[in-house]
């Protein structure tokens, strides 16, 4: 049983309550089973890192609503559809005050939260941040077990390496018992050993789905080693997509017309995957209000094939 993802107007010039708003609702309407937001808190003129996923930051990165907000923002607009987070970079967050936001999200949606952290790729937003780029991963673990100790506890008490919190109740807890589906969306090995060890599935993307299978077959294989049950993973895949008008047979995945993208579609739910999560930030063909809400339709029509 597959789930579907939308496009959401959260990044990019199209990033705004009207636009929010619509495509909320008309991807509730729809039947899609996920809104998703990302992550990015600025955009550097002279970048320390190359971004991963091509030649330069996409201009669209240049105008970024805050994911939480704009979850919550919609929240109120909608009473059925998932709200997802992919990714917050879980290191430049006081995990205590992260913890009331993701609740409150919670919470006010009636339990449709799903959190998707990982740790980013920019020594620039980090500095921006006040976070230290070195041992991020071991910070980020830590985080995630202060959330973890604030849901499902009460009082509450952590003493770490970077956090600590004081016997304390924290409340309320969150709707979804003992807490919303936590997803890591990293890819190098020691974060892809973190997904297998601590989250409830991977978001991957970007790679061909073979590339993407054996990745998470890795991840299920060593959670298999460490004593969990493989089969609660899921995998949810992002979908870059790239409508054309002519068919391309040297072309990344979800790149191309519409025959080929249902293809792809075919192909991730073949791989496993639990939920499909539709992008269409980057296509440059997606101008306005009405060409988004166009693609959305598109876009749910091929899911469906």
């Amino acid at each position: 049983m597959c789930a579907w993802g939308s496009p959401f107007p959260q990044v990019g010039p199209l990033a705004g309550p009207d636009s929010l708003a619509a495509v909320a609702s008309g991807a509730e309407e729809l039947g899609f089973d996920g809104l998703w937001v990302a992550e990015r808190s600025l955009y550097p003129l002279e970048p320390r890192a190359p971004y991963p996923a091509g030649d330069g930051l996409p201009e669209v990165f240049k105008r970024t609503l805050d994911p939480l907000d704009a979850l919550t923002f919609v929240a109120g607009q909608t009473s059925r559809i998932g709200l997802g987070t992919s990714i917050l970079v879980l290191p430049w967050y006081s995990p205590v005050l992260l913890a009331r936001r993701l609740t409150t999200l919670d919470v006010l949606s009636r339990g449709r939260l799903r959190v998707g952290i990982g740790l980013g790729w920019s020594p620039d937003e980090y500095e921006a941040a006040g976070i230290p780029w070195e041992r991020r991963l071991s910070r980020a673990r830590e985080a995630l077990q202060v959330l973890r100790t604030i849901w499902t506890s009460d009082p509450v008490e952590f003493d770490g390496e970077f956090y600590r919190v004081p016997r304390s109740h924290i409340g309320p807890k969150p709707v979804q018992n003992p807490h919303p589906p936590i997803l890591v969306g990293a890819f190098g090995p020691s974060a892809l050993a973190w997904a297998a060890a601590e989250s409830d599935g991977w978001i991957g993307g970007g790679m061909p789905f073979d590339v993407i299978a054996a990745m998470f077959a890795g991840i299920r294989a060593t959670a298999h080693e460490s004593g969990r049950d493989p089969d609660a993973l899921q995998l949810v895949v992002g979908a870059n997509v790239y409508l054309t008008a002519a068919p391309n047979d040297h072309r990344p995945p979800f790149t191309g017309t519409p025959e080929q993208l249902a293809a792809d579609i075919a192909a991730a739910r073949e791989i496993g995957a639990a939920e499909l999560v539709f992008n269409v930030t980057f296509d440059t063909a997606v101008r306005s209000l009405d060409d988004l809400l166009g693609q959305m339709e598109l876009l749910h029509r091929l899911a469906q094939t």
